[in-house]
């Protein structure tokens, strides 16, 4: 190995045996300069080997200067050879001199390297505005700094639709302009689509509030030109109003989330809203729910279903329950979000199908399984049905989907095909909660179903609302028309069952005739 310091050269070389001092020797004549230190590094020194090389190199090159040294290396004996064009007296304090310069500028080169690494650690390499971490870092040094959070709204589909590069650039333009108008302040960039706005010292609500609009309306509708395309940026905005810095990031975050989930343009947190008490209640349900789905504890309870002209329990409806390690049940308006929440609803689908499968293998009434837009639209939960109804062809007969009518479902098409495809097994439809929401007669046309369920908000005041009467009354005739049977819910008492019945609809469901539970060898007949 060679390496060159100015004038200065200092050249390696490795022994294992005496045979190879001569060689080495010669090498070391050839290199020779004016001035000349060699150091001989060995385990011992008193080593044939040692005492050869050293012998040969005085006999050889007597001006030099020859030092015995010592290493660890038991098996290995290695010579420097430090050579010089130099008139100074000793090569000593010429290889010293040399040495040091060298080292300060390296020294000088790894200091600016490490505050450059530093600088960039803290720096968002697309706009070179500071980061998340420099922003953790200013405000543990500030207690009394105040933060705002902006997010752009349509960023996503900015990148879907132009490319990740435009994305960029928009991104770019959007930190300068923060940091034009905003030239007072701290900008940072934190991740994805995300901005922040440090203030020197916290706002009282009413006068954040006040900042937050004026900020608001500087910067909503920003026109950005890239090439020949306008681009709109919008964005929400959150801060807090807490006295207590305390988790800041975090609550202003928060109040973030909650302003895009209300469409509004900001949003001011404050210690009574209680979103972490949320948020923390969320992360404990999501523990649950996960421990329920790994321990097969999601549990369908059936609720009967009333053949109003014989008046016999002819289906069983299978609802989804939650019960936990505390043997409390959980309803479906609650767990439900969550397993969609965490990505695992479809394995909540998956056990109710295979529990209600189970149970009615050895039974001969029908049942229906309420499905969502999302399992519809799932091929996983598509191909699981399918292979569900091949297996037990003695049940697929009696099993029926319910849809919950939606403005969700947009692709009728892919809802043709698994209609069309479990009809094939002999599975029937029904059209769940309909007359809620918003509901349209055309959504029938375009739907091959068998039955429809008037949703219970209508049927349960139908003895006292005439509007409801009349909704319902409408319905009824309609379906009658397309051959489509239909079913009450709600029922919940004898007059409500009586105009059910009056109304001609073909089946009842409700609290008057059946509570739902685990077991159904308990239930009327």
């Amino acid at each position: 190995m060679s390496v060159n310091i100015d004038k200065l050269e200092i050249n390696n070389f490795q022994l294992k045996s005496s045979v190879e001092v001569e060689d080495t020797v010669q090498k070391i004549i050839s290199l020779k300069k004016n001035k000349i230190l060699i150091h001989i590094v060995s385990y011992i020194h008193n080593t044939v080997l040692v005492q050869t090389l050293f012998k040969e190199l005085k006999k050889s090159i007597p001006e030099a200067e020859i030092v015995l040294l010592k290493h660890e290396n038991k098996l290995m004996t290695s010579v420097t050879l430090f050579t010089i064009d130099t008139d100074e007296n000793h090569i000593s304090d010429a290889i010293l001199k040399e040495l040091y310069i060298d080292n300060f500028h390296k020294k000088q080169s790894i200091d600016e390297y490490r505050i450059q690494l530093f600088k960039r650690y803290f720096t968002d390499h697309l706009t070179n505005l500071p980061n998340m971490y420099q922003l953790r870092k200013d405000l543990q040094a500030n207690d009394d700094a105040g933060l705002i959070l902006l997010k752009i709204d349509n960023f996503q589909a900015i990148n879907n639709f132009y490319g990740f590069v435009v994305g960029d650039y928009v991104l770019e333009y959007v930190g300068k302009y923060l940091k034009d108008i905003l030239d007072k302040h701290t900008i940072y960039r934190l991740s994805g689509a995300e901005y922040a706005v440090t203030t020197e010292s916290r706002l009282g609500f009413y006068q954040l509030k006040e900042y937050l609009i004026e900020l608001y309306d500087k910067i909503k509708n920003i026109e950005i030109l890239y090439q020949d395309t306008k681009i709109y940026v919008d964005f929400t905005l959150a801060s807090s109003s807490y006295q207590d810095n305390t988790n800041i990031f975090s609550k202003v975050s928060m109040a973030l989330i909650y302003a895009k989930q209300k469409g509004v343009p900001f949003w001011i947190y404050e210690d009574r809203m209680n979103l972490e008490h949320e948020y923390e209640r969320n992360l404990k349900l999501s523990h649950t729910v996960r421990e329920a789905v790994e321990n097969s504890r999601i549990v369908p309870y059936y609720q009967a279903i009333l053949d109003n002209q014989s008046g016999k329990v002819v289906k069983y409806e299978c609802l989804a329950r939650l019960i936990d390690k505390n043997e409390k049940i959980i309803s479906p308006l609650v767990f439900i979000p969550i397993a969609k929440n965490i990505k695992i609803y479809n394995e909540v689908t998956k056990i109710i199908i295979n529990k209600a499968f189970e149970t009615f293998a050895q039974s001969k009434y029908e049942f229906s399984i309420n499905l969502a837009i999302e399992d519809i639209m799932s091929s996983e939960i598509f191909h699981f049905i399918i292979d569900k109804l091949k297996q037990n062809s003695s049940v697929s007969h009696r099993v029926i989907f319910e849809l919950l009518e939606s403005e969700a479902i947009s692709d009728f098409k892919k809802v043709g095909r698994f209609i069309s495809e479990v009809s094939r097994y002999g599975a029937k439809i029904a059209i769940d909660d309909f007359g809620s929401g918003y509901s349209n007669f055309s959504y029938l046309t375009q739907i091959n179903t068998d039955y429809i369920k008037i949703d219970g908000t209508l049927i349960e005041n139908i003895d006292v609302d005439d509007a409801s009467l009349i909704v319902v009354d409408t319905i009824v005739q309609f379906a009658k028309r397309l051959g489509i049977k239909t079913v009450a819910e709600y029922v919940h008492s004898s007059v409500v069952m009586d105009k059910v019945k009056e109304l001609g609809i073909d089946y009842s469901q409700g609290f008057y005739i059946d509570e739902p539970s685990i077991d159904i060898d308990s239930k009327p007949t």
